[in-house]
């Protein structure tokens, strides 16, 4: 397989595992919000605060993991080498 072909795998991996990893922390957190908002309802809304900026972190983990991907995808640093080293 030629550099760009594994260019796109690495980005499919990337993706995926950002995905499913930012996929688990958000379920996780939801859920640890729901429990705690059944168990104690008059703490809803520190709560729902609470869980919004988590949320926000965890996504932004998702977002770093797609612009890594676009990086790797369209402007790869090591582009300019491999096909330097692919013409000698």
């Amino acid at each position: 397989m030629d550099f760009f072909t594994w260019c796109m795998i690495s980005a499919g991996f990337a993706m995926a595992l950002g995905s499913l990893g930012t996929g688990l922390g958000m379920g996780n957190a939801i859920r640890s919000a729901v429990e705690g908002v059944a168990r104690n309802p008059g703490a809803s809304g520190k709560v729902l605060t609470t869980l919004m900026i988590g949320l926000a972190m965890i996504e932004s983990l998702a977002i770093y993991v797609f612009v890594v991907a676009m990086i790797i995808l369209f402007a790869n640093p090591f582009t300019e080498q491999v096909i330097n080293l692919a013409t000698r």
